[in-house]
């Protein structure tokens, strides 16, 4: 179930038919031409049983049962072994989903192993089909088709981060620059271009070096050019890439500014709470003491005791009252002195 097609080309065109793996080698080797065969998901024992009719290696075939590798190429005898990183951006969550694609190119035939839906090779196929004069130059025309296929795909991924990191800056410049959740929202997004530069760049250095083999093994000069211009919308990607990182680290320095400025400012305004409150307490405690003189003398004497022989006095009024405003002028003009009214 894992066999999405099968196909034998000759001169530029699919033969009709719908042969097995198995067959396709043969016939491809019969005529001179060669078999592309795609699978999606495929078990360990019918892998096996691919590579010993097409001769892959082995530890090919176990960087495609492990899977989770990282794009390169490799060179098995005659067999071109290359690990590609599908991608796409998911609008709804933000997010850049990676699939995963294994080829083994060899001089007959093309195997593209799957470990994905993404991306639909179906297309890759009708594609070249529709271009005779380039499907006729061989497996390294698939390999072509496919790679650009892959990095065409890229594209959209750049141009949704750029949107994400267009937001970010809109939402930090506009109000929301110290909300814990953009801070989340810059993290995410920092790992979002990190995995993507690690899907990109290093496919761009396995291309570069299959472009200098092409170069070695005299492949077709249009094939090359082709292969060239996949290499520069790579460099363009991963160039991106690698700007969008220094972006998000900036923003990310901006964002822990506007924190660190926000919380100064609420320091500052706590601070200067408190001195006010401080003040008022003064304040408050001053008149208090200032009350209290007059408050404790005029208590005293209210008391009204027998045995108070200054209540007897003629002049016991007015020394009271000259004690009370003596009392409360001296502590008014302490107070005054230290700034406390």
């Amino acid at each position: 179930m894992s066999l999405v097609d099968v196909a034998v080309y000759h001169e530029g065109k699919r033969l009709p038919g719908n042969p097995s793996p198995h067959e396709a080698r043969r016939i491809a080797a019969e005529i001179g031409g060669f078999a592309w065969v795609g699978l999606l998901r495929p078990g360990a024992d019918e892998l096996r049983e691919l590579a010993t009719a097409y001769e892959l290696h082995p530890l090919a075939i176990e960087d495609v049962l492990l899977g989770k590798q990282r794009p390169k190429l490799e060179q098995y005898s005659d067999t071109v072994f290359m690990v590609l990183r599908p991608a796409r951006y998911l609008d709804e969550p933000e997010l850049v989903e990676f699939g995963e694609l294994h080829l083994f190119v060899g001089d007959n035939f093309v195997i593209t192993v799957r470990l994905a839906e993404n991306p639909e090779l179906s297309e890759v196929r009708t594609r070249i089909e529709a271009e005779p004069e380039l499907l006729r130059l061989g497996p390294a025309a698939a390999l072509y088709a496919i790679l650009d296929r892959v990095v065409d795909d890229y594209e959209p991924v750049v141009l949704g981060l750029e949107n994400d990191i267009a937001e970010i800056e809109d939402e930090l410049f506009n109000g929301a620059g110290v909300s814990p959740e953009l801070a989340k929202r810059i993290y995410l997004l920092s790992s979002e271009v990190i995995d993507f530069q690690r899907a990109t760049r290093p496919l761009l250095e396995a291309t570069q070096a299959r472009h200098r083999a092409a170069e070695r093994e005299a492949v077709d000069p249009e094939l090359r050019r082709y292969l060239r211009d996949v290499i520069d919308h790579l460099i363009v990607v991963t160039e991106r890439a690698d700007g969008f990182r220094q972006l998000l680290r900036d923003l990310l320095n901006v964002h822990m500014g506007l924190v660190s400025q926000d919380r100064n400012d609420r320091m500052t305004e706590m601070t200067e709470i408190s001195v006010r409150q401080s003040d008022q307490m003064k304040k408050i405690s001053s008149w208090a003491a200032i009350i209290f003189a007059p408050t404790l003398i005029s208590g005293i004497y209210g008391m009204n005791f027998r045995l108070m022989p200054e209540l007897d006095w003629a002049a016991g009024y007015p020394l009271a009252l000259l004690a009370m405003a003596g009392f409360a002028g001296a502590l008014y003009a302490v107070f005054k002195k230290k700034d406390w009214l």
